[in-house]
């Protein structure tokens, strides 16, 4: 069994994301072992692109922050390994596929499974053109995580079917970013994924609140939140570790609620 599909066995799934380099690597790593104390099943770590297209505002701004403080890929492969060194939960990268594509597919999935990553997310690369990232992945032992959205009933079915590790349901159509209410009919989204195939949804794009956390984790597998804790590292900088494990806690005592 993998690592992902551990984290879905024990409770509902809290799954924070960062910005890999936002405010700096050595910070990023802390973020790790301090969410992962406070209650986070899975990581999503960012790899900073500059035209990161399905997200708003906010997660922009943490990528421009990182790029023009150094970042590169391959430290942030380092920066796995060390955590890999002291830690077991699972870690995923969301990241553009020019990102992938311009290190070397092939090279980029190897290079990610020898660190100890557990999957990938790309939100740009549409379900006809996942096979040229899915078949290295799979090669390379990770999971390349599908994203839906409340499209089509078929569309959702196909996608559900060749599906691996989670299902990412995105909750609104649009980009990233914290959001009063959510309205979209996602619940259909998950009857529709789970008659498919008996795989994991974890919901994310709009939820900030622990409020929102407990009312989506009643239909969902997992929470997924970034722009809420990506905002906190902007205010807090090098300081931001103990706030975001903070608020790491309460969001996931509120999934498991």
């Amino acid at each position: 069994m993998s690592r992902i599909q551990e984290a879905f066995q024990k409770e509902k799934a809290f799954i924070p994301f960062i910005t890999c380099g936002d405010p700096d690597l050595e910070t990023t790593e802390q973020l790790v072992y301090a969410m992962e104390q406070a209650g986070a099943s899975i990581i999503e770590l960012g790899i900073p692109f500059s035209d990161p297209t399905a997200e708003g505002p906010v997660i922009q701004a943490a990528n421009i922050r990182a790029l023009s403080g150094g970042v590169t890929t391959d430290r942030i492969f380092e920066m796995v390994e060390r955590i890999r060194k002291k830690s077991r939960i699972p870690l995923v990268f969301m990241t553009y596929a020019n990102v992938v594509f311009s290190y070397g597919t092939e090279r980029f999935t190897r290079r990610a499974a020898q660190a100890g990553l557990d999957g990938l997310i790309l939100p740009d690369v549409p379900f006809e053109e996942k096979e040229e990232f899915d078949v290295p992945c799979k090669k390379a032992g990770l999971d390349l995580i599908s994203l839906i959205a409340p499209t089509s009933h078929e569309r959702i079915r196909m996608i559900a079917r060749s599906a691996s590790g989670f299902v990412y349901c995105v909750s609104s159509l649009g980009v990233t970013g914290t959001r009063e209410t959510i309205s979209t009919d996602v619940i259909e989204m998950v009857r529709l994924v789970k008659e498919e195939k008996d795989i994991p949804c974890a919901v994310g794009f709009g939820i900030s609140t622990p409020e929102q956390a407990e009312q989506m984790s009643r239909f969902f597998d997992g929470v997924i939140v970034g722009s809420a804790i990506v905002k906190l590292c902007a205010q807090h900088k090098r300081e931001c570790v103990p706030y975001v494990a903070e608020y790491t806690e309460k969001m996931a005592e509120a999934v498991r609620k």
